[in-house]
């Protein structure tokens, strides 16, 4: 979404985390600990910038010191092209509107094709992916299709809407999946896969899990409470090890209205964001299921992880409602050392939590029929931070969101387990979790040793009374964002202790001489960004982190260009710029090849709000939301 997330209307009402930074913690501060993240350093001997600082800073200047970083380091862009490194090429893989299907028609950019055209294409908004082998030369590419651009969908630019431009919309969201084939020419598309399948706002779903029947989830449609109609503002992703996608419901709020006066929003809704009004999509001005006052449980019915196969085009999605319900932006999957799934979940907006679920039961690799059932059931928890004042390192805690236990009880509004995961916010709120900066992607280490998250930016910081500026949020009015890591106790995923720090703190050097605006002293005018948000790890544990920022390229954000993509070392803490988005776009998404010789990124919302972008077409032609390929010249493994 945008640098500020557009959908910027909940409120966390929580006042109680004064008190959350103010345990003891390890001060001690290592060589190799203040490179890969500078998190043992306090804040006031970071503005100070201690001689240590400036030689480290000094030293990295724009040199490749990394064993793990390959690439000559680009500079900023503001061309309306993707920039990489030399020895690099991009082509194009998909753009919205491209047909999936054998039978589909070419895309239309009138603005007039009708809404059957669009349920036949890829969808608008291209975000988080993921690529399943079939073969060393085939494989099944999911990708999320966030929202719609109205003013580039319709001809009218959503200002004359009818009930077929409704229908269009809901078929430009939700997930495209298709089979891919490689060629002399690289990957492409194949439409007479039979795996190909598009999933919208209007594909039959099934709930599953602990609140799946719960009265709050009944509507006068599904009466039973476990059949939901569509997905839609997928955000990012995560894929599992017995082969399915999951896809991440974020802004599903801002599809819901009414224009009756007298509906008021339940106050359980208004924590989620729901409004009366329906300015953006008016989705309810011509489909009943998004009108409020007529199904007002269906907004419980989203805000779910969906788990699809790839591999079964018949098969019906499935919302795990054991992972709880919010604005997720992705699920980090990864089977810990105990046998246990363990997930970490961000929840996407200002003042909102980090969490973590952890299977029942265990991971069998000899038994993937059995494998499937294992979001259906575990525990969730939210992530509570310590750290002395000032500090940028510290301790953390997971606690358990589970009915009966740490205050979830109906003296306090939760009636049931289903009521605690259905009203995930409420739940973290009363348990004392803590606020953060905007949580979106997580990635874990390949190694298992730690996971990191993407804070992006929180203008609300040290403003809100339950946002008060201190632990892995330093900065008030937080504007560049910054990517928390932690690592588990006895590097167990499932244990309830965790040690954390900071990789990186976003910042301009360039504009500010000093201090934490400046960023950690692995950013410097050669690599600057702001607004960290996807993130990833590869095979051979580089972090790739790409950018959903400001690209005014001025003021605060000066020098800063288009949003982009960098690389990271986690080990010595170097980051460099690899790719550069082209004109008002942002980078998101992203996967590999099995050979890790192809990597797959998305180009989201180029153009956006009328900005002058023409990609990837060129010329006078409509932007277009586009997945492109990046490989070497001489055929090696991407950022080695």
């Amino acid at each position: 979404m945008s640098y500020e997330n557009s959908h910027d209307l909940c409120s966390n009402l929580n006042n109680e985390q004064d008190s959350e930074f103010t345990r003891m913690t390890d001060k001690a501060v290592s060589r190799r600990g203040f490179l890969g993240g500078m998190g043992a350093l306090s804040v006031g001997a970071f503005i100070g910038l201690t001689p240590m600082a400036q030689s480290v800073k000094a030293a990295m200047g724009t040199t490749v010191h990394s064993k793990l970083i390959g690439f000559k380091p680009i500079p900023a862009s503001t061309a309306d092209t993707v920039v990489v490194p030399e020895g690099y090429k991009v082509s194009n893989l998909i753009s919205w509107g491209d047909p999936i299907f054998a039978n589909a028609p070419e895309f239309d950019p009138s603005g007039n094709a009708p809404a059957a055209d669009q349920a036949l294409q890829f969808g608008d908004n291209t975000d988080g992916m993921s690529l399943f082998p079939l073969s060393d030369d085939r494989a099944v590419l999911a990708v999320n299709n966030e929202y719609t651009n109205n003013d580039l969908l319709f001809a009218h630019k959503g200002e004359k809407m009818t009930a077929d431009d409704v229908k269009k919309a809901q078929n430009a969201h939700g997930v495209s999946v298709f089979e891919i084939t490689k060629t002399a020419d690289g990957w492409q598309v194949d439409r007479s896969g039979k795996l190909n399948r598009r999933i919208t706002a209007n594909t039959p779903m099934q709930l599953t899990g602990p609140a799946a029947g719960d009265a709050l989830l009944k509507t006068d449609a599904d009466p039973s409470g476990t059949q939901v109609l569509g997905t839609f503002n997928n955000c990012a992703n995560g894929e599992t090890p017995w082969g399915t996608y999951l896809t991440c419901e974020e802004n599903f709020h801002g599809y819901f209205g009414t224009a009756d006066d007298s509906y008021e929003v339940p106050a359980a809704q208004k924590r989620y964001g729901v409004k009366p009004a329906d300015k953006r999509y008016q989705w309810s001005k011509f489909d009943a299921r998004f009108d409020l006052a007529k199904n007002p449980n269906e907004p419980n019915r989203h805000g779910w992880v969906v788990e699809i196969d790839p591999m079964d085009p018949e098969s019906k999605p499935l919302k795990r409602t054991a992972l709880g319900r919010f604005k997720h932006e992705n699920a980090a999957l990864m089977i810990d050392n105990s046998g246990h799934v363990v997930v970490y979940l961000g929840d996407d907006e200002r003042g909102e939590h980090l969490y973590k679920f952890v299977s029942k039961g265990k991971y069998n690799p000899n038994n993937q029929a059995a494998n499937r059932n294992l979001l259906e059931e575990g525990t969730l928890y939210v992530a509570k931070f310590r750290a002395d004042a000032g500090e940028l390192k510290g301790k953390g805690e997971w606690i358990e969101l589970t009915f009966g236990k740490n205050g979830l009880t109906p003296e306090n509004g939760f009636n049931s387990q289903a009521e605690v995961l259905i009203h995930t916010r409420l739940a973290a709120t009363q348990v004392g979790g803590t606020t953060m900066d905007r949580p979106e992607w997580v990635a874990v280490h390949p190694n298992k040793s730690s996971a990191c998250c993407t804070l992006t930016n929180n203008k609300n910081r040290g403003k809100k009374d339950n946002q008060p500026v201190g632990g892995p949020n330093p900065r008030a009015g937080n504007k560049y964002g910054q990517i928390v890591r932690w690592t588990p106790s006895n590097g167990d995923h499932t244990a309830a202790e965790f040690d954390w720090d900071l990789f990186l703190i976003a910042g301009n050097p360039a504009v500010h001489a000093g201090g934490l605006q400046a960023g950690t002293s692995n950013i410097t005018r050669e690599n600057m960004f702001n607004s960290p948000d996807g993130l990833g790890f590869d095979q051979g544990g580089r972090l790739w982190i790409m950018t959903d920022g400001k690209y005014s390229n001025k003021d605060d954000f000066a020098g800063m260009g288009n949003n982009q993509m960098l690389c990271g070392d986690p080990e010595t803490g170097e980051i460099h710029r690899f790719l550069v988005g082209p004109i008002a776009s942002e980078v998101t998404g992203l996967t590999f090849s099995p050979d890790y010789k192809t990597m797959f990124v998305g180009i989201q919302h180029p153009g956006e709000k009328g900005k002058p972008s023409h990609f990837p077409g060129g010329g006078n032609s409509k932007p277009r939301s586009t997945v492109v390929m990046i490989t070497r010249e001489d055929g090696g493994v991407i950022g080695a």
